[in-house]
């Protein structure tokens, strides 16, 4: 305790590593998040078609449903993997201008890029910590709200119903989605229908794919 008291302020160059380090440590957390995501999708498709067998429209929308959410939820993460790595290239470009300019300097690139990334939630914490140091720093201002960074989910959402029949025709190769009219009766519905107990089962295994998708997006 009475070490860190008395420790020295980290130089510019420190500090900059410092930063890098946590970044490369927030991308390989969103690499896991991935990782995980990926795995339930591809448990998520191979329930598609085994539902899609039994013509079961409505459990295969719901899940396909979550899968459309997945995906721009995987694009999300790319966006901000791509906008860490740009805050990277301009801090090592900082730390080649450090020498010559013998400070830090202030960067738009580095304030917008931090600006967008706010609005991740797992990555707020990190970089509301970073943010204040590099005001300090006076590599950037105070945050400010950027109208034009702000991503409405309400307008993906209008999408979600063509996407969801995309995704069902594209897993079931035609059966579902797209290629099938709606409202056409679907061969061995009543058949499916009769079998309680292997409904009950589907459902468990349905809403527990889709509340470990749910979890892992969050």
């Amino acid at each position: 305790m009475f070490a860190a008291l008395f420790a020295k302020p980290l130089t510019p160059d420190q500090m900059v590593r410092k930063w890098r380090s946590g970044i490369r440590a927030q991308e390989r957390e969103l690499d896991r998040q991935l990782r995980g995501i990926e795995t339930e999708e591809s448990k998520v498709r191979l329930k598609i078609k085994q539902l899609a067998k039994k013509n079961d429209s409505s459990s295969c929308r719901l899940l396909a449903k979550e899968l459309v959410r997945s995906r721009k939820q995987k694009n999300r993460i790319h966006t901000s993997k791509a906008q860490l790595n740009s805050i990277v290239m301009e801090l090592q470009r900082q730390v080649a201008l450090l020498k010559v300019a013998g400070s830090l300097q202030k960067s738009t690139q580095v304030m917008r890029s931090v600006n967008q990334l706010m609005r991740v939630p797992q990555l707020q914490m990190t970089l509301m910590e970073m943010s204040k140091e590099m005001m300090k720093a006076g590599v950037i201002e105070e945050m400010t709200e950027d109208m034009f960074d702000a991503l409405d989910d309400e307008d993906l959402e209008d999408e979600a119903e063509d996407e969801v029949m995309k995704v069902l025709a594209e897993i079931t190769d035609g059966q579902m989605g797209l290629s099938v009219p709606a409202g056409l009766p679907k061969q061995g519905e009543s058949e499916a229908s009769a079998v309680v107990d292997e409904e009950s089962e589907d459902e468990l295994d349905l809403d527990d794919m889709r509340a470990r998708l749910s979890a892992l997006r969050s």
